[in-house]
This record gives C-alpha cells, structure tokens and sequence, in this order.
C-alpha cells in the first residue's frame, strides 16, 4: 500500500473512532470501553516512525535494537540531534501522558500554573492509588469516594477542563489500564509512576516520569531524556511447569541490582519470547522499574497480536502486521551488555525481603529464612497489583485454589486478591476465578493499588512485630506495604504465593513438597495452569472512564483556600547569581534512601495535592547517620533534636538554607516528584550524593535544586553531620563542567571537594529560572 495511503487510513480509523464516541449516548458499555481510546488529536503514523527511523539508521550507518529505533523514531529532530548511548540529551515527541491520581493532582496544580489553556497531546488521569484496602472491594471503593470526594472532583474537573481523559474510582491500576487500552508496539508514552514500563510487553516504549516532566509534554514541549544504554537480555528455551514470567525479572533483578540497569533500556530478545505471553511480558517490564532501567521492552510478535485483537484493537494489529520491521530489533544490532537465561532451566524464585533484588530459588529460600532468622510462617500472601493481575495471572492462582478446595483445604495464611481493572475484575467473576479464590480464603479487593502501595489497614499484626508476608508486587522495600519496619516481604509469582499462603509457611516447595489433605492423605500440587486469555470476550464490567468534552469553557476548577488537600502553587525563586554559600548540612543519610524514605505514601496520599502539608513528610524514614535514628536530627541553630521537616522549616523561617548528604541510588523507587518538591519547598537547594536514581535526579533539576554526586564518592566520609558546605562557580556553571565543595567543619578546618553534574545546557536554565515551569513561563 502506498504509505501516505496507510497513514491516511489509520488515521480515518482512529478518526471514526473518535466520532462514534459522540454519536449516541446509548451504546453499550463494552463498546465504550473498547472506544475510550480514541480521543481527538490522536493519531498513529508508522509511517513517521518508519521515516524516522530510516534517517537515523542512515547517520548512524549501524543496525538499530529495537529501543532505538522507537525512541530515535520519536525525535524532535531526526536530522540534526546528536546522538551517543549514555551521553547526550535526546529531544523527544511523546504520544500520549498517563498520570495515577497519586501524582496527578501536583501535575495538574503545575499545568493549571502554564496558563494554557488545553494539552496538547492524548492524556489521562487514573484513580487507583487513593483507595484503602481494609474490608472488600465495594466496600472500600465505596469509603474511598467519600473520603476522597474532593479529589476526585478536583481532577475530573481538572481533566474535562483541560482536555484529560479522566478513569473515575474503580475503573483499574493505571498499568492495566494503559495495557487494556494504550499501549500499542511503537507508541512512545510517558506516564507519572515508575512502573510505567508495564506497557513494554506491548512491545511500546512506555516511560516513567515526574509530573513536571509530563507537563512539558501536556505542554507541546520536546521531552528530554538521557541517549540511553541497551541492555539486552537474550532468552532461550520455554518456560514451563512451576516457572513464571515473574521469574524472569526476578532473576535479572538478582543479575543486575537495584541500579544495575540504571540510563538503559533491557530489551527482551531470542526464541524463549514467544513462549510468554503479553500479559507474562508486561509483568516482566513492569517490575524493570526495581533495577532502575528508563524500561524495557519486548518485540511484536504473535503474542501481542493475539492480545490487541481480544482487546478491541484488531486494527492496530493488522497495521503492526504491516509495520513489523520496525517493530523487532534489526539482525546485527549490538547491546551494551547481554545476559542470557534458558526459560527452560529457570527455577521459580522469590526475592527479598526488604530489597526487590534479594533473590533466591523457592527451593531454598526455607533454608535461607531460618539461616538468618526471618519469619517462616506466611502470615498474608497477596496477588495482584499492576505487576501481576492479567487473566493469566488470575486463572493459574485459581487453579491452584482449585486443587487445595478438592482436598478440603484452605489457605492457612490470610489471602488477598487485587484485579488489574474493572474489566479483568468482570471477567474473573464471570468466569469463576473469584468465587475459587475467595472459597480457598480469600478476599477480593477494589481494583486498585492498595497493599502494593502501603494502601493497607493491616489489623492481624501489631506495628513493630515481627512477621514475614509474600505478594506477587513488584517492590518490598522497608514499610512499604503496611508501615511495619519489622515486616519481612518478599516477592514472587502469584502461583507461588498461592501455594504458600495454602501451606502457611515459607519452608514448602511446591515442586517437591506435599500437604496434608483434609482425610489426611499426602498430596503434591500439580503445576498451575490458566488461559493466556478469556475464550469468550472479556467482559468490560462498568462504565467508568469519562471523555473530556469537546467545549469546557464553562466547566470550573474550584481550589478552596482552606483545603487541607489541595493548595493553588506558587512559583519558586529564582536564583539570585550567587555562589550558595553556608548551607547547612540538614542529614547526612546513612544506606538505602528511597523515594518512600524521601516522601512516604501510605496514609500521607491524602496530601498529594498540597505540598504544605505533605512536606510533613521529608525525609522522615531516612537513618540519620549520626544517631542511626530515624526522623530524629539536631537543630544546629538551637541545639535541640528535631524531626526532620520541622528543623527544615526552622531553617527556612530564619533565612538558612540547606544540603541533604545521601549514599548510593538516592531516591531509588518510585516516580515520586513529591521528593523533589518537599525539599525545595522547606529551603532546601542542594542535594549531594554517590549516585542517583534516574527519575529522581531529573524531578529534583525540575525543582531547580543542585543534585550533585562526589567525584571521589570517598568524600562522603569527609562530611560531618554539624558540617557547613558551599557550592563555588556557579556563575559559569555549564554542562560537563564540575563545581566546587568547600566542606566547613566545626573545628574550623576545611575540606575542599569536586561535585559533578549531569545538568545540560537547558537544565541549566531551569536551575537560573528557579524550576523548569518558571522557565516554560519565560518561554512563553
């Protein structure tokens, strides 16, 4: 076909899409679900990336992996950007923003501050990180729009305002959503959640950002990102038997580290891809996030096809079809580093607790708890979250239910259940799997984030009691899932948390090991299976999604003065042209400071939307290195002790700004702008570091803070916690170009150290304006 052609009529497909949304009123709910992708202004051109791609190839005169071809597909500028894996700042066009509740409501604050008046590409905002699990799913949705009415009413308004798709309470995890509806092989997509790279098993480069960088992209404005490294992971063999997509990742996490895949893409390749399903490779890229990958990504096979055409999308497919080429890594292409696993001779695995990349094979992790004494007995096994909630998912947990129930056995462990979305949810009740899992003892939550996030009212434990839970999630750092410090979690398959809340205890191996039958007879579970997909259609449950319309100029966006959960923002200062001399040093953070350290969630979501009131929260879970305490650091000024945010805003009330110190991969974790803003908003202007994590770096320049690594990472030692520092040549600050420490301790003596940055020269304004809204405003 004649490509001008072919973009013409994928666009009169998606166009004719777009207007059946508002012929009737009357269509069923399953067509409009299948529909609500198609939004005006959307549009799909292959033939663009194709162009694209072509000019690239011919520059770089190399073959391209696939993350290169999608994402140098997406230029700004194929002809003139400079491109070199791991060193230049590619200028991109993103397809489509996502934003969870969670963070849209400080994106949407920042949009409203632009002064424009609509985006400019697709978006959508997800209710899914709001709702506590505490009873069941009706039940709790029900009390979380109660709870949250004034949220939600904020970015419904917000969204049909400002032209955002708006997914009400109910409608599913943001990732399932985006998989469900979004994501497509080829789209470029950024998304306000670090788990964004779910979108990957739909051979899509699906992105995790901060809400200011989706801003930009709301905005019209090129998105920046770091020329990231390729990694690629080649995979042979099939999986089988007890193994799971889940153990794929799991077993890459135990490769490479909570950093180890930090500014590069993991691109999936080889023969063992076809034996996972799209679903099974969306888990995979899903939980990519835990080894600091920008994200991964699988190619378009038949999979993936199999899958858009069961979801309403058979047009896509067929285009796809036509577009392979473009869509697979070329012959020859090269990786920065590869790493190859035989699906067939992987183990199950589990992994933690406290870190996502503990990893031990199940058969030993019995051994391995009572070596270094954790909990054996599994007192809650919880499957779901946006990692593992697929059809898939659901039916292989079930039928393993299934075998316990003929055997007159129940979980011995307390059991949860979280669908990915309102259709997923529909679809397993229809079908059965609900009532299995709930007959074996379990409780179906809403279709949300829930436990994943510390969305928990966690009852059968006392906080500080020791205790060890296993989830199919994707993270299990310290607290996470219900504030407990003392709650050892781990993570795995949902089948093998299935089989271990069946038996209660971590020391049970599902290949080898029996239960014991209600009659008393010894058995073995045999090995889990379910359907890649539902043999009928799935079924879309409620209508939940609300289409932005076409004329909003009467709609209203009401931010009261005295909300406790909302606050209108006011812009930053801008820097004064100075050296930042004296900052004091606030903490010096001892080990592991996550985004969850940084800016907890759990009961501080409700802040979300007022940045006031959450920076209650700063740094509040960081060990100070000095007492080994947590929220517990002096006040140099009075020579008290203090929680954290509360000498921070005695500093900032009395004119002195200050510096944080961190270990390595600071800010690790989730997307969290939060751990951005707080700082910057209680005086603090610089944050100095090993290393950072990559969303986390790039929030704080968004800021306007300095986050700053040691040259000689050394030099953290020369830093005490009562120490002084000064940031010197900052009136020739410019990329590439380290800055001077001067360390002033409190005997007098100095210490003069080299800080690099990774800022360029357009960061570099941000820093100048004061953050990089302030400068969108000059711009304007």
């Amino acid at each position: 076909m004649n490509p001008i052609c072919l973009c013409l009529k994928f666009l009169l497909v998606l166009g004719e899409g777009a207007r059946r949304l508002h012929v009737s009123a009357a269509f069923n709910a399953k067509a409009k679900v299948a529909m609500s992708r198609f939004e005006p202004g959307t549009s799909i051109s292959y033939e663009k990336l194709h162009e694209n791609i072509d000019i690239v190839r011919k520059r770089l005169n190399r073959p391209l992996t696939l993350s290169e071809k999608i994402v140098y597909g997406h230029l700004d500028d194929p002809v003139g950007q400079d491109i070199a894996r791991g060193r230049t700042y590619l200028r991109l066009r993103p397809d489509r923003v996502a934003m969870q509740d969670a963070t849209a409501q400080m994106a949407m604050l920042q949009f409203i501050s632009s002064g424009l008046p609509k985006v400019a590409v697709p978006s959508t905002i997800h209710c899914d990180h709001l709702i506590e699990a505490q009873i069941g799913g009706v039940e709790d949705l029900k009390r979380a729009k109660e709870v949250n009415q004034e949220v939600y009413n904020f970015l419904a308004t917000a969204g049909a305002k400002y032209g955002v798709g708006f997914w009400k309470p109910g409608s599913g995890i943001i990732h399932q959503i985006i998989l469900e509806n979004y994501a497509y092989p080829g789209v470029l997509l950024i998304g306000t959640d670090s788990h964004t790279p779910n979108g990957g098993g739909l051979g899509s480069i699906c992105i995790g950002v901060g809400g200011a960088d989706a801003v930009d992209v709301m905005a019209g404005i090129p998105w920046e990102l770091k020329c990231p490294n390729v990694i690629g992971v080649k995979l042979t063999g099939s999986l089988s038997g007890w193994t799971s997509p889940k153990d794929v990742i799991l077993k890459v996490a135990g490769i490479l580290t909570v950093k180890g895949g930090t500014g590069a893409i993991v691109e999936y390749h080889g023969p063992g891809v076809d034996s996972i399903s799209c679903t099974g490779m969306a888990t995979i890229c899903n939980m990519g996030a835990e080894i600091g990958a920008t994200t991964s990504v699988f190619p378009y096979n038949h999979r993936m096809k199999t899958y858009l055409n069961k979801t309403g999308r058979a047009d896509i497919a067929a285009l796809a079809d036509e577009h392979k080429d473009d869509l697979v890594p070329d012959k020859g292409c090269k990786y920065d580093h590869v790493i190859e696993i035989n699906l067939s001779e992987l183990k199950p695995h589990i992994n933690g607790p406290f870190t996502p990349d503990l990893a031990h094979p199940v058969s030993e992790i019995g051994a391995v708890a009572e070596k270094n004494g954790w909990p054996l007995e599994v007192k809650v096994g919880l499957i779901g979250s946006c990692t593992n909630s697929s059809y898939e998912d659901m039916g292989r947990a079930a039928s393993l239910a299934k075998q316990a129930l003929d055997k007159g056995l129940k979980c011995k462990a307390a059991f949860t259940v979280t669908p990915g979305s309102e259709q997923i949810r529909a679809t397993i009740e229809r079908d059965g799997f609900s009532k299995i899992l709930r007959d074996v003892g379990g409780v179906v939550l809403a279709n949300a984030c829930g436990p994943c996030i510390g969305q928990w009212d966690r009852k059968d434990v006392k906080m500080g009691e020791k205790n060890t839970i296993v989830t199919s999630y994707n993270r299990n750092f310290t607290s996470r899932n219900d504030a407990n410090p003392a709650t050892h979690a781990f993570v795995t398959s949902p089948e093998i948390v299935t089989a271990l809340a069946i038996a209660g205890t971590l020391k049970f191996d599902p290949e080898t090991d029996y239960l014991t039958a209600a009659n008393g007879e010894k058995f073995k579970l045999e090995p889990p299976n379910g359907d890649e997909l539902p043999a009928r259609d799935f079924d879309p449950g409620q209508d939940t999604y609300q289409h932005p319309p076409a004329e909003s100029g009467s709609v209203m966006v009401d931010v009261s003065p005295t909300s406790t959960r909302l606050q209108l923002l006011e812009p930053f200062d801008k820097w004064n042209g100075k050296d930042l001399e004296d900052l004091q040093v606030l903490i010096k953070v001892k080990g592991k400071c996550t985004t969850d350290h940084i800016s907890a969630a759990g009961p501080w979501l409700k802040f979300r939307g007022h940045l006031d009131n959450i920076s209650n929260n700063m740094l509040i879970g960081a060990i100070n290195i000095e007492n080994d305490a947590v929220n517990k650091i002096k006040n140099r000024l009075t020579g008290e002790y203090g929680g954290v945010p509360d000498v921070a805003r005695h500093y900032k009330a009395n004119g002195l700004s200050w510096v944080v110190v961190g270990d390595d991969n600071y800010g690790e974790g989730s997307s969290r702008e939060h751990a951005a803003l707080e700082p910057r908003h209680l005086g603090g202007r610089v944050i100095l570091v090993k290393s950072f994590a990559r969303i986390h770096e790039t929030n704080l320049k968004k800021q306007g803070m300095l986050p700053l690594t040691f040259a000689d990472p050394t030099d953290y030692d020369k830093i005490r916690p009562d120490d002084k520092l000064s940031i010197m040549g900052l009136a020739t600050f410019a990329p590439g170009k380290p800055l001077k420490g001067v360390v002033k301790h409190g005997d007098g003596s100095q210490d003069i150290i080299t800080l690099n940055h990774t800022f360029n020269e357009n960061q570099v304004e941000w820093f100048h304006a004061g953050s990089a809204l302030n400068r969108m405003k000059e711009l304007q």
